[in-house]
């Protein structure tokens, strides 16, 4: 979900060579000839067009890219009928410094894949990596113009494009692509994402288990029928309530809960290590006055609530638990936003792939207000959205034993102040797989997770945050060395640092996992 995203860099015209099947062809483009692999076969699906383009050392005319040896981009528009979408696969190819390895990467938000931003740095690593679009257009933090017919109905081929369907063509096209170019198959092939490439990567393990060796699953939007709703709690807590407080506001119950839980594991770092286990009562604050944007305003009761609300997450009327909330310390900027047009009151900012996914897959308005959505409406909507999608893309099925079986290996890293997918959720799903697969030493010899404190969304925030958690992926599947911890660094605090513990150890006050 990562949003908003800036892909970087500026895509060339393509200069297209469109192949038959049985021709190959060469097309010269900067200073070298690329060759054209055969058009690989795709089960379900027909390729539309093909084409390659060659780049030369530093990515020629993309300006703003630089450092990247030369390489062949293979470009793939397929469909899949009778839907008629149209899927673009690009597959970048080094040319003469592969690494022997496949590497197939995720999107963020309703954004299928990233394209330059995930490619560019595999390629500079030696990897032939692929990306697609799934047949959705648009861009990481747009809205999903795709989601609707014309009839107002939801498109159901393009949702199971984006859900799951779209990364398995990716790897089936990738590693014929890889093959045909170099003469050889990928020796090893890997899938790395966040956010939404996270859950890319758990049902990637779910559904289609032989894909990959190793699967680098980030901050997974998993059980996304469920989050995109839980995400949108805090808009509704204060449509219930008619008080929108400040980002100013929110932030002083954020210091107070650090200020309140920093030692809580054991070392005094200016963040909360075990925010589960964070007791600070918002109540505390009720009365007392901070400073914002040049004015004093005063902490009332109803903050307090709705701060409460939104750390408990989203219930039911009955108060029965729906799913985690945020977790103390991460901002509340992302999904308790607020802003102040020049005429009229304070009202809520909702994150757009939350309220997008309640206009479109629910509603089905994509113009509708949501402003206005209290507890008895979010309930019947949260219940519709799992029943009608859970099973098209949650992305929580524990049972993961066809993909040990296939000798898979599966890393989750998640940041525990992330202020936009509950670390709580990946602890869940976690948790689940350990029921389900024979407990947690039988899970640790294919699937290891990662917490992070004080670690934003993929990245940023206060705490260390991985150097190089692909590399720890590899050395597992290549040379059977299971990590036990993962190094990382933060540039935003330098005298905190600390790899990170394997769950469900936590580094104690010697910074040694306990």
């Amino acid at each position: 979900m990562r949003t908003p995203l800036v892909i970087i860099g500026a895509l060339l015209l393509p200069v297209a060579l469109t192949l038959s099947a049985a021709v190959s062809a060469v097309l010269l483009a900067g200073h070298g000839a690329c060759p054209g692999p055969s058009r690989p076969h795709v089960p379900g699906a027909r390729i539309l067009a093909m084409s390659v383009v060659g780049h030369p050392d530093g990515m020629g005319g993309r300006a703003l890219i630089t450092g990247v040896p030369a390489f062949c981009d293979v470009t793939i528009v397929l469909t899949h009928p009778p839907l008629r979408d149209r899927v673009r696969i690009e597959v970048w190819l080094p040319r003469s410094t592969w690494n022997g390895r496949f590497q197939a990467t995720g999107g963020g938000a309703f954004a299928a894949g990233e394209f330059e931003r995930a490619l560019v740095p595999a390629v500079r690593r030696g990897y032939a990596a692929a990306s697609t679009d799934a047949g959705v257009p648009g861009r990481p933090g747009g809205p999903p113009v795709w989601a609707l017919r014309r009839d107002r109905t939801v498109n159901e081929g393009l949702l199971a494009n984006f859900a799951y369907r779209s990364v398995h063509d990716m790897s089936r096209i990738g590693k014929q692509v890889v093959a045909g170019f170099y003469g050889r198959p990928p020796a090893y092939s890997y899938f790395t994402g966040c956010s939404t490439g996270g859950r890319q990567g758990l049902i990637e393990a779910q559904r289609y288990p032989g894909d990959f060796d190793g699967i680098l699953a980030a901050a997974p939007a998993a059980d996304w029928n469920r989050l995109t709703l839980a995400q949108f709690w805090p808009q509704v807590v204060m449509n219930e309530a008619g008080v929108y407080p400040t980002a100013c506001e929110f932030a002083a119950f954020n210091r107070a809960a650090i200020a309140a839980c920093d030692g809580d594991d054991g070392r005094r770092d200016g963040i909360i290590g075990r925010p589960d286990a964070c007791r600070f009562d918002p109540g505390q604050l009720v009365g007392t006055s901070v400073r914002c944007h040049g004015r004093t305003i005063r902490i009332s009761r109803a903050d307090a609530d709705i701060v409460r609300r939104i750390w408990a997450g989203p219930t039911t009327r009955a108060g029965k638990r729906l799913w985690y909330g945020l977790p103390r310390g991460a901002s509340f900027s992302w999904l308790a936003g607020t802003t102040k047009p020049l005429l009229g009151a304070r009202r809520g900012a909702p994150l757009p792939v939350a309220a997008d996914w309640i206009r479109d897959f629910l509603l089905r308005q994509p113009h509708a207000d949501v402003s206005t959505i209290g507890y008895a409406e979010f309930e019947r909507l949260f219940d519709e959205s799992q029943a009608r999608y859970d099973a098209v893309i949650g992305s929580d099925n524990p049972d993961l034993s066809a993909f040990r079986a296939a000798g898979g290996k599966m890393i989750t890293w998640h940041g525990l102040a992330d202020p936009v997918i509950f670390p709580q959720g990946t602890v869940d799903y976690r948790r689940r797989v350990e029921s389900a697969m024979g407990g947690a030493a039988a899970t640790d010899r294919f699937y290891r997770v990662f917490l992070a404190p004080g670690v934003g969304h993929c990245s940023g925030g206060s705490g260390p945050v991985p150097t190089d958690p692909l590399a720890a992926l590899v050395d597992w599947v290549e040379h059977g060395r299971a990590p036990d911890t993962l190094p990382a660094a933060t540039g935003a605090h330098p005298n905190i640092s600390g790899d990170l513990c394997r769950y469900p150890q936590q580094a104690a006050a010697d910074r040694h996992c306990h």
